[in-house]
């Protein structure tokens, strides 16, 4: 485990930031901290599965790109500026275990609640480019990720992920060096990371040392078994879990979270109070999100154009307080494929992952 004083030091650049309980530093803020298009950088959560890998002198750190490829190449943090254009992508990143510890009975991993998410604008090169270069060769399938970072213990690597070589490919999937306009910070990454828009944030990965060409499946840490996977059957508490049941999971589904009002707020009957937020897909576009009040007849929730594919979608209701005691708010979003968001509980999954059970706060009303 971290010595406390490095635990501090990381606390201290997320004020606010819940940290979790694990070996690795984790955290997550407040839901009113993320009430922004771009979530500032000092309220975005963390996702560690190891040790955080001392601070580079970014002159010093190279890429390097392997395997089925015609010709291996390294690549400085100045190669990839110098040589590849440089774009921006807009993307909401978010954990796969984000709102794990709704699930019931409760499952293994961190107990994440909804915080574990933002929206950023990622700036770097794209990821095509930089493969392209190198020559893939025919049978290239997929790519896999290496990073120094190590397991808490020691004893190997953190997590070494991959992307199927179509999404390595794509436009929007970059070697991103800077988090909203500005240089990635150690927690984030820094100074190379994967941004891979719609897949789970293991995906992402961080301090980015090394690109595997593969013609199979990447075998890295954390990617066979049941991680970062789902089951394509039901499967009750307890039992035994077989891995050929799961499918790595390759796209995050629509989700939204109310920022404003917070849980619990009090208010009086026959207010007027704003409902807002944001809402995402990892796989279609947002087409809307209807909010509810003690599950009575939806209201249509106004929606803000989607500046960006990826990014995250304001939305915005104001509703009329009723009488009694409290009143339940539930935004529920939906997206192109017809997929909306489940009311009261997810399908249960033996891992908690992708937990987008449409989001319920209480209002207290003030007699």
């Amino acid at each position: 485990m971290h010595a406390p004083s490095v635990f501090d030091a990381f606390r201290a650049t997320k004020p606010g930031c819940k940290v979790l309980p694990d070996g690795a530093f984790n955290c997550e803020p407040e839901l009113a901290r993320l009430d922004a298009p771009l979530t500032p950088l000092d309220a975005f959560f963390v996702r560690n599965n190891g040790d955080v890998p001392v601070d580079a002198d970014p002159k010093d750190w190279t890429l390097d790109v392997d395997g089925v490829v015609d010709e291996p190449a390294r690549f400085t943090l100045d190669d990839l500026r110098t040589r590849f254009e440089a774009v921006s992508v807009t993307a909401v990143l978010e954990c796969a275990g984000n709102n794990r510890r709704a699930f019931d009975p409760p499952t293994d991993g961190l107990p994440w609640g909804r915080g574990a998410v933002g929206c950023a604008r990622w700036t770097g090169v794209r990821l095509a480019d930089v493969l392209r270069c190198c020559g893939l060769r025919r049978e290239a399938l997929y790519i896999g990720h290496h990073p120094p970072d190590r397991a808490v213990d020691g004893r190997g690597p953190a997590l070494s992920r991959g992307l199927p070589l179509a999404k390595a490919l794509a436009p929007d999937t970059l070697v991103a060096f800077s988090m909203n306009d500005a240089p990635l910070g150690r927690l984030h990454g820094a100074p190379l990371r994967i941004v891979a828009p719609g897949f789970p944030g293991s995906a992402w990965q961080k301090w980015l040392s090394r690109i595997e060409v593969r013609d199979r499946l990447h075998d890295g840490v954390k990617m066979n078994g049941t991680d970062y996977r789902l089951p394509r059957r039901g499967y009750e508490p307890g039992e035994p879990l077989d891995p050929a049941d799961f499918d790595v999971i390759e796209s995050m589904p629509v989700n939204a979270m109310i920022t404003t009002p917070v849980d619990a707020v009090h208010v009086r009957a026959g207010d007027r109070v704003v409902v807002a937020g944001y809402a995402w897909s990892g796989r279609a576009p947002v087409t809307g999100v209807e909010i509810l009040l003690d599950g009575s007849t939806p209201l249509v929730a106004e929606m803000e154009s989607a500046a960006e594919r990826w990014g995250w979608r304001r939305f915005r209701a104001e509703i009329v307080v009723p009488d009694g005691d409290r009143v339940a708010v539930t935004a529920r979003a939906s997206d192109a494929t017809g997929e909306r968001q489940p009311l009261g509980t997810a399908p249960w999954n033996p891992r908690g992952y992708c937990n987008n059970t449409a989001h319920e706060i209480t209002l207290s009303i003030a007699r």
